[in-house]
C-alpha cells in the first residue's frame, strides 16, 4: 500500500470515492432527491480540484499496489461553524475509506498523516465534524484526543443532520 499526498490529477478519483463512500454510509438516510442534490454539488471535480491547488489544504490518498484508491483524507483551515474560531484552527474535513476496505485501520493511518501535516503547517487547535450517530468515528477521534465541544445542523438537500464538532487542543 502507498500513502501519498494527492495531486490535482487525483481530483476525479477523490470525487468518485467520496460520493461512493458517502452514499454507502449515509445514503439510506435521505430522499433520493436530497441525496442526489448533495452529491452533485459536493462531490464534483471542481470541489476537489480547487483545494488540491491550495497550499493551506492537503489531501492524502491511500492506494493498493495496483494504484487503486482505497481511502483518502482531507485536512486544512477550519471552516466549521465554531463559536469564536481561532484564526489558526485546522480541520480534518474528510476521512473516507472505500466500503470494501473498512475495518482495516486504513482510516487511522491517514488520520495520523493528516494530524502530523496540520501540526507541521502550524494549525491548532484542530476540529472535526462528525454525525451524531457515527459512534465508530467518534470513538476513533476520541482515541486521538478529540472531545465534543458543540453541535450544528449539517444540510443534505432539505434534510438536516445533527452534527457534533470535536476539538483537539
Amino acid at each position: 500500500m502507498n500513502l501519498r499526498q494527492a495531486v490535482p490529477e487525483d481530483a476525479p478519483v477523490l470525487a468518485e470515492l467520496g460520493a461512493l463512500t458517502f452514499t454507502h454510509t449515509f445514503g439510506h438516510m435521505y430522499t433520493p432527491k436530497d441525496l442526489q442534490d448533495f452529491l452533485t454539488t459536493t462531490y464534483t471535480l471542481e470541489q476537489h480540484l480547487n483545494p488540491l491547488t491550495d497550499s493551506r489544504e492537503s489531501f492524502w490518498l491511500l492506494e493498493d499496489d495496483n494504484c487503486q484508491a482505497l481511502a483518502f483524507g482531507w485536512a486544512g483551515a477550519c471552516k466549521l461553524p465554531v463559536p469564536n474560531l481561532e484564526s489558526t484552527a485546522g480541520e480534518i474535513k474528510r476521512l473516507y475509506v472505500h466500503p470494501d476496505h473498512q475495518g482495516k485501520n486504513l482510516g487511522s493511518r491517514i488520520l495520523k498523516k493528516m494530524l502530523a501535516w496540520l501540526e507541521d503547517e502550524g494549525f491548532g487547535p484542530l476540529y472535526i465534524g462528525v454525525w451524531s450517530e457515527n459512534y465508530g468515528a467518534q470513538r476513533l477521534y476520541a482515541r486521538y484526543g478529540f472531545e465534543k465541544v458543540c453541535e450544528y445542523e449539517f444540510a443534505v438537500g432539505n434534510h438536516r443532520d445533527r452534527e457534533f464538532i470535536f476539538k483537539r487542543a
